[in-house]
């Protein structure tokens, strides 16, 4: 039986880790522009975490790349002509996991570390 590839539904629920960079600007600064974005994230309802390289948002999918293409929309409202960006997308299907669990593990693991070596 042949998969039919055009109903494919897309992952439940994501997380995605992405820097939007606009170009041509002539401003070093994308603070103005990165605060937009994070409007358009928070206006989405989708959780999400800033960092200083980008942002993490996380839901299904179809929420998730529509909150980055209106991001995208937003700026090229504000005059952007141009915009760059890069994304990793995580999914897993044994499980939700959110960005916050994640970075909660590691640390976890770290603390023990530091606990073992006094």
């Amino acid at each position: 039986m042949a998969t039919d590839y055009t109903n494919l539904p897309t992952p439940s629920f994501v997380y995605v880790d992405f820097c939007l960079v606009p170009l041509g600007t002539g401003n070093p600064s994308v603070a103005e522009e990165v605060a937009e974005v994070q409007r358009v994230l928070n206006a989405s309802k989708l959780s999400y975490t800033l960092h200083s390289a980008g942002t993490t948002v996380e839901g299904p999918w179809d929420d998730v790349m529509r909150a980055i293409g209106q991001a995208h929309e937003a700026l090229l409202q504000r005059g952007i002509v141009r915009i760059q960006t890069s994304m990793r997308v995580g999914a897993r299907t044994d499980k939700v996991q959110h960005w916050k669990e994640k970075i909660d593990r590691v640390e976890n693991l770290l603390a023990k570390d530091s606990k073992e070596s006094k």
